[in-house]
């Protein structure tokens, strides 16, 4: 089997997914500098800009992220990337996950994993979210889309000490269904 393409332009109705570009620096930096974006994320002070160089220069390494550009506007409103593909288990984690809060409680959130999870869906069987254990801000927006927590709490290396929950969205739930959640 080929190598999916863990790096494509995803287009919705109201959002562009697309990967992300070193150019991109400025305007993501400007749209992740909101300590309110952060403070229930296990690294809240992740809006200086420090940590937010950190952050995207990982991304941008990663050849897997993506920025958000809002089509009404051309503005970035937030970033995601792909994470840990296992073709071994089929299965890959959408993470990393900010958006302006101008698009919180909106159909930003729902559209983004749609597109992320319609593309993913054609080369695995399942999709991860590694959420914070005080980030209940995500951990609602999981559900609100269709994850399903599994059981404990976990850490990992890449994260340091904080422990996450691990939210999954199986293909056969999504497709049967789970796929009206995040319409």
């Amino acid at each position: 089997m080929s190598q999916p393409d863990l790096q494509p332009t995803l287009v919705g109705p109201a959002i562009t997914v697309r990967p992300i570009l070193p150019e991109d620096w400025q305007e993501l930096f400007a749209a992740a500098s909101d300590p309110k974006i952060w403070e229930v994320h296990p690294v809240t002070a992740r809006y200086t800009e420090p940590l937010f160089r950190a952050f995207f220069d990982g991304a941008v390494a990663s050849k897997m992220a993506f920025v958000f550009v809002d089509r009404a506007t051309g503005r970035l409103i937030g970033s995601s990337r792909y994470y840990g593909y296992d073709p071994a288990r089929s299965e890959i984690e959408i993470g990393w996950t900010f958006i302006v809060r101008s698009h919180w409680g909106g159909a930003a959130n729902r559209e983004v994993k749609r597109l992320m999870l319609d593309h993913a869906f054609g080369f695995v069987d399942t999709v991860v979210f590694w959420v914070g254990e005080e980030n209940w801000r995500s951990q609602r927006a999981m559900t609100k889309i269709g994850g399903v927590k599994r059981d404990g709490l976990l850490t990992r290396q890449l994260s340091g000490d904080d422990p996450y929950f691990i939210f999954e969205i199986t293909k056969n739930r999504y497709q049967n269904g789970g796929r009206a959640l995040v319409a």
